[in-house]
């Protein structure tokens, strides 16, 4: 990165893994359909500055699985920053954040400052942010740079019935924050398996695909959609604007088992 270039992020997200490499979600294998996302950031972002992954980094929680996300994130040799999501098992990811800066909350890098959120509740699906989240923004929107905020689950509605219960209870709380501070440019999540791109106070609010299985958008029950998965890359420019694009893997060919009513 260069004074005057933009700070180039790769977001993944809802990887899903297991404790075997053979663990599936819904019938997709998630360790290779992770390892497929990987290989082709590889070929679409020859260089990057950081990487954000934004929650449900493992569905079981597993020591082995999180030892497996390091390993791969660690072979691109840039700093990776991490969220908590709703599988995701705290005390472990902590164990697994000793020693580096992976859980670090507020990032700051050329013109701009990254907000790490933990919207995760202990034992829930949905999402709330602690009055301590609430207040870490609060403090870290003191500042003269540009502002990403992250977080796992989803601040605004989804327009989807089952998907709009479980994400940031206390929203409103969140965007009164928001809608106050002029320096936050974008807000990036997770969480809803899909791409989401809207403009609301001249702000990007962007949702990513699942770098597995993704939902059906308006569904107004559980759906899992035959999209492909993806990752987000996102150039962070000087002036406060926010260059991305979604980008999908092709050849990911899974069974769907509608016998899991949800995930």
């Amino acid at each position: 990165m260069t004074a005057s270039s933009g700070i180039r992020i790769v977001q993944l997200t809802d990887m899903h893994l297991f404790d075997s490499t053979e663990g599936q979600l819904l019938g997709m294998n998630t360790d290779h359909s992770f390892n497929e996302v990987l290989k082709l950031v590889r070929a679409k972002v020859p260089a990057m500055d950081l990487i954000l992954a934004t929650g449900d980094l493992s569905q079981d929680g597993s020591e082995t699985s999180y030892n497996r996300l390091k390993a791969s994130l660690g072979e691109f040799a840039v700093p990776y920053y991490w969220l908590s999501g709703n599988h995701d098992q705290n005390p472990m990811l902590e164990k697994m954040s000793e020693n580096i800066s992976a859980s670090q909350q507020v990032i700051d890098v050329g013109d701009w400052r990254i907000v790490m959120l933990d919207s995760s509740v202990a034992e829930q699906v949905h999402g709330f942010l602690e009055d301590s989240q609430l207040q870490l923004l609060n403090d870290a929107l003191i500042t003269e740079k540009h502002v990403l905020v992250c977080c796992h689950h989803h601040p605004i509605p989804m327009n989807s019935k089952w998907i709009d219960n479980i994400g940031i209870r206390n929203s409103d709380d969140f965007m009164q924050i928001i809608d106050a501070s002029p320096n936050v440019k974008a807000v990036l999540w997770g969480h809803v398996h899909q791409e989401v791109d809207e403009v609301i106070n001249d702000r990007r609010f962007l949702a990513t695909p699942s770098t597995c299985i993704q939902f059906t958008k308006y569904s107004e029950d559980f759906a899992v959609d035959t999209l492909s998965p993806g990752f987000r890359y996102l150039e962070l420019l000087p002036d406060g604007r926010v260059s991305t694009q979604v980008h999908r893997v092709t050849g990911v060919e899974f069974t769907i088992d509608y016998s899991i009513k949800g995930y």
